[in-house]
This record gives C-alpha cells, sequence and structure tokens, in this order.
C-alpha cells in the first residue's frame, strides 16, 4: 500500500468553512437549518392559492377583475424578495489564510508585549476614526481576522458577516450588507400581500352574508375564506409589526444587532457616526445604495491537493535481476553545530576531508587509476610486451 498525491480542480465553495449549503454549483448560499424557511414557503404558497381559488373568481365577477391581477403581481414580487434574501451571500468574509493568521498574531503580540502568567490578555481591539468619531474593531478568534466596522461573527452559520442586522430563520439566512435592502422589501410586500388578502376575505364574507345574486350557497364558500381570515390576523400583527421596526432603524441607519446591543443609544450617549442626520439620506443610503459584490468568489478555481491509497505489485524475478538497486544514504551536515554530539564531529569533518567539492573533480580522462596490486602489474606488463 502507498500513498498517491492527487491535484485536481474544484469550486472554492467546496472547501469554505462555516455552516452553510451550497447549491446549484455555488450559485444558492442558505444555512443549514432552513426547517422554518419551508415553513414561510408554505404559509405564503397555501394562503395565496387558497385567495386565488376561492375569494378571486367571486370578486373577479362581483367587483372587479383587476383583484385577482394585482394579487398575483405582489404575490410574485414577494416570492421573488423572498427568494433573492434567502439564496444570496448576506455579505460572508472571507476567514484569514494560515500565513495572514500568523502574521496577525505576530503583531499583536508585538504589541501587547508578554503578559504574566496568570493574568488576563488584554481585549484585541483596533481604533479607527469613522466621521470624526472613534470606533472599535474587535477580534475574530475564528475566523483571525480583525472585523470591519458593523460586522458580527454569526454562531448559526459560523462566519463573520458584513453590516450584520441579525440571523433570520424564516428567510434561512443571515440578513447582512448584500442582501439587506432584499429583506426590508420583503417585509414590506408580505405585509401589504397580507392586508390585501384580509381586506377582500372580510369582503367576500360581508358580501356573501348580503349577496346581490344568488349564485352558489354560502356553506361552500366562505368555509376557506374563515380560515385565510384566521391566518391573515394572526400574521399580519407579526410581519407589520417587523415591517415597522425595520423602517425605524432605516431612518436612524441602525442595524437590529447595533439596537439591541445599546451600541449608540448606551450609558456613553454616543452618536451614530453613520447617520446622515436626515431620515431621507438615510433611507436612500440604505435602500438605494450600490450593490456590493461577493468577496468570497465561491465559483472560483483553486487546486486541492488530496492523499488516495494504491496497491503497488511486486517486481518479477528477471525485472529485479536487471534492475539496479537503489540505495539511500544519509549523510551529515558537514559543517558540525552545536546540536551535534561531540562524538560525531570527528567522523563529520573526515567526511569532509574525504569527499571532495563538485569544483576539484576531475575530468574522467584525467583521472587518476586505483592503486595497483602485485598481481594487476604483472598483467599489465606482459599486455605491454605483446603489443611491442
Amino acid at each position: 500500500m502507498s500513498a498517491v498525491m492527487i491535484t485536481r480542480k474544484v469550486r472554492k465553495w467546496e472547501k469554505l468553512p462555516g455552516k452553510n449549503t451550497f447549491c446549484c454549483d455555488g450559485r444558492v448560499m442558505m444555512a443549514r437549518q432552513k426547517g422554518v424557511f419551508y415553513l414561510t414557503l408554505f404559509l405564503i404558497i397555501g394562503t395565496c392559492s387558497l385567495f386565488f381559488a376561492f375569494e378571486c373568481p367571486y370578486l373577479a365577477v362581483h367587483l372587479s377583475p383587476a383583484i385577482p391581477v394585482f394579487a398575483a403581481l405582489l404575490f410574485l414580487f414577494v416570492m421573488a424578495m423572498l427568494l433573492r434574501t434567502s439564496f444570496s451571500d448576506p455579505g460572508v468574509l472571507p476567514r484569514a489564510l494560515p500565513e495572514e493568521a500568523t502574521f496577525i498574531e505576530m503583531e499583536i503580540e508585538a504589541a501587547n508585549g508578554n503578559v504574566p502568567a496568570g493574568q488576563r490578555p488584554p481585549p484585541r481591539i483596533r481604533n479607527v476614526q469613522i466621521n470624526n468619531q472613534i470606533v472599535k474593531l474587535k477580534y475574530c478568534y475564528t475566523c483571525k481576522i480583525f472585523r470591519p466596522p458593523r460586522a458580527s461573527h454569526c454562531s448559526i452559520c459560523d462566519n463573520c458577516v458584513d453590516r450584520f442586522d441579525h440571523h433570520c430563520p424564516w428567510v434561512g439566512n443571515c440578513v447582512g450588507k448584500r442582501n439587506y435592502r432584499y429583506f426590508y422589501l420583503f417585509t414590506l410586500s408580505l405585509s401589504l400581500l397580507t392586508i390585501y388578502i384580509f381586506t377582500f376575505d372580510i369582503v367576500h364574507v360581508v358580501m356573501r352574508e348580503y349577496p346581490v345574486s344568488h349564485l352558489c350557497s354560502q356553506k361552500e364558500q366562505t368555509g376557506f375564506t374563515v380560515l385565510e381570515v384566521l391566518v391573515c390576523f394572526f400574521t399580519l400583527w407579526s410581519v407589520v409589526g417587523l415591517t415597522g421596526f425595520h423602517t425605524y432603524l432605516i431612518s436612524l441607519n441602525q442595524t437590529t444587532n447595533e439596537d439591541i446591543k445599546g451600541s449608540w443609544s448606551g450609558k456613553n450617549r454616543v452618536q451614530n457616526p453613520y447617520s446622515h442626520k436626515n431620515i431621507i439620506k438615510n433611507c436612500c443610503e440604505v435602500l438605494c445604495g450600490p450593490t456590493y459584490p461577493s468577496v468570497l468568489d465561491r465559483r472560483g478555481l483553486m487546486q486541492d491537493d488530496s492523499l488516495v491509497s494504491a496497491t503497488c505489485a511486486a517486481p518479477s524475478s528477471s525485472s529485479s535481476s536487471n534492475a539496479t538497486p537503489q540505495t539511500t544514504k544519509t549523510t551529515a551536515p558537514l559543517i558540525p553545530n552545536e546540536h551535534t554530539p561531540d562524538d560525531a564531529k570527528p567522523s563529520i569533518a573526515a567526511s569532509a576531508e574525504k569527499s571532495p567539492s563538485p569544483k576539484e573533480e576531475l575530468p574522467p580522462a584525467l583521472k587518476l587509476p586505483p592503486l595497483a596490486s602485485p598481481e594487476t602489474d604483472a598483467e599489465t606488463s606482459i599486455a605491454k610486451d605483446k603489443t611491442h
């Protein structure tokens, strides 16, 4: 048995650390815990399916045909924003390479000095100035980097996320710098869709109670409507409340993580350096700013070296007799150092004297013959007489 090193090219997403799952050759990136995300899909698709199947035909005939059309457009927009939030990179920061981590550790040790045994080392932070205000950058012991401003490490996905807002199990992903606007548009459009369905469900029930024309019986048509009203009623409070909370955060240019920790409203009363002191400017920066590219390069190629065990067949006798035996000789260093034993130093010096350098080696034509024995002297003299 022998091990063979095989080098093959793989996508970078196959070797990325963290607790994320990838689909479609790295194009889709989500968290591993996706059970609540499937529940979100079931509630949205199920409620809208009941609305299109039982309420829309009646309302389109007796009220307006634009009701199902607007509901379909709103439903498609909600699904697009949900999938865009769930399947995208929220702004995961790559971890430091081993060489970079070693360099950062050396810098930290040089800055902090030697810490006596039994004492806690000082916190690993760096200070940067943003809008004439000092902001502390914290060191991540998992990713081996100093996190950028407003970044935080998600314990569920096990990654540092730039402008980390929170981890949302309802969308099955973190909410960060690259997908926050889509998350907000998802909550806003879902609130409008929930209010829309809830309103026309009530209208449908009222119109059934006071019918204009006798088309269908009341029991067959209002059973699923009552179920939709109950689902929308309990969903309305949480979704609309979440949308209002994030509208408040956007107006102040804050994140959920900063609001929970009280970063800009604690005892020190430190002002938010990222706020423009203007609601319109803050909303434009968060919702209309540039779309930042991903720094992971998930679909890029990299070389992967892996060991594969292989069985080597024993050589035959004929081939072994013709093959030149290979010997491995271990030579000691020519220059003895302080770690060399005393009894080994003379042999090292002797080996240095016996082995000439490549520069002093004579060419084959000028090499001296080996010392001759008496038998070889006689043979050489007889050969010379024959030639003469």
